[in-house]
């Protein structure tokens, strides 16, 4: 008998994707363990279940799946190929409709006006607290994009606007916002994206207690503090409008300690994914508005289930400078949002993780 990891690791399948198979009466394990329900599996399942996994990788609906695994040992295979030919037909058929939206899209696009250009042109000089700025630049680092199919994602957006300065960074999964006074400007709004290996350099600048210049001219940024000086070409890409992505307040709140809430985190219960995925956590929110760490043994996912990637949601709760920060949780579709009691200007978002299926 394989047990339900060995299962996940040889089939291709993760253990809560098994788990949710179960559940639809799909792949159902041959003995539970009545007293601790751990699933097994016999042998022969697991051909079954490295089938199953293809069919899921190919986006086959789970009513034909069900047909192609009755159908796939037996003597007439009639059946199963022409739901395999039914279901390219519907994969070829949707690929070319998307590309002629697509199309339509971009034509659209190509007929716009690039209203950014005007926020990339004006010339900014700036007087900014080196403290608070290397704190903005901290809270925000860590979400910026590694994904060269996205370049423009792959720095730290400076938007300023009258005596504000806004910075933002996201990898599409997580995004993090922070904000911090600014003088000398006071005019109209100027967007840059400033690379991150330029943040990078600018960061051991922002050591000391003073003022630092910042000073944004075309695409080039200029950072000064003292008789130190890094500058360098920002981006020469448009940031997505993030405004539009920042969640209303509202769902359940929890204040949680920061380090004891890490460790729990580190040493808690997560659901491994399938081979390279990410290990998740589950978090709820309880009727005392405390948060809890849901264990794979505690029952079906229920509604007011958060799963979360882990190591994203740690690296939020380090970038949020406080030994006590506010969980916001929704749906369990909707972002998790990182809030500082004094600040709610400040934030940090991950999306969460699909728990079925």
């Amino acid at each position: 008998m394989r047990s339900i990891g060995e299962m996940a690791r040889d089939s291709g399948l993760g253990v809560s994707a098994l788990r949710f198979y179960d559940r639809a009466g799909v792949l159902v394990p041959a003995w539970v363990d009545p007293v601790s329900g751990y699933r097994w599996y016999e042998p022969g399942q697991l051909e079954e279940a490295r089938l199953l996994a293809r069919l899921r990788r190919a986006g086959m609906p789970l009513a034909d799946i069900r047909l192609v695994l009755a159908g796939w040992s037996g003597a007439d295979t009639g059946l199963v190929r022409k739901l395999l030919t039914a279901h390219l037909r519907r994969l070829e058929q949707g690929l070319s409709d998307a590309r002629g939206e697509f199309s339509a899209l971009r034509a659209l696009l190509d007929q716009r006006e690039n209203v950014m250009t005007s926020l990339r042109t004006a010339a900014v000089h700036l007087s900014v607290a080196a403290p608070e700025l290397a704190a903005v630049l901290d809270t925000v680092r860590f979400a910026a994009s590694t994904d060269p199919e996205l370049p423009m994602l792959g720095g730290v957006l400076f938007d300023i606007e009258g005596e504000s300065l806004h910075a933002v960074a996201t990898d599409r999964y997580r995004m993090a916002v922070a904000r911090t006074g600014a003088a000398g400007h006071g005019g109209s709004r100027v967007q840059v994206v400033v690379p991150a290996p330029l943040v990078d350099a600018m960061r051991p600048l922002l050591d000391g207690d003073g003022a630092v210049g910042l000073s944004v001219d075309g695409d080039r940024v200029t950072l000064e503090a003292g008789e130190r000086q890094v500058a360098g070409r920002c981006l020469g890409h448009d940031f997505p409008d993030y405004r539009r992505l920042l969640p209303r307040a509202g769902g359940r709140r929890a204040v949680v300690e920061v380090a004891a809430f890490r460790q729990a985190l580190e040493t808690g219960p997560v659901r491994s994914g399938e081979a390279g995925a990410p290990d998740l956590s589950v978090l709820k929110v309880e009727d005392d508005d405390t948060v809890t760490l849901c264990a794979d043994a505690d029952g079906d996912d229920g509604p007011n289930r958060v799963a979360v990637n882990r190591e994203f949601l740690l690296a939020a709760l380090g970038a949020g400078g406080r030994d006590r920060l506010v969980l916001e949780l929704g749906a369990p579709t909707a972002p998790i949002a990182i809030r500082r009691p004094d600040d709610e200007d400040t934030c940090s978002l991950v999306m969460p993780v699909r728990l079925e299926n």
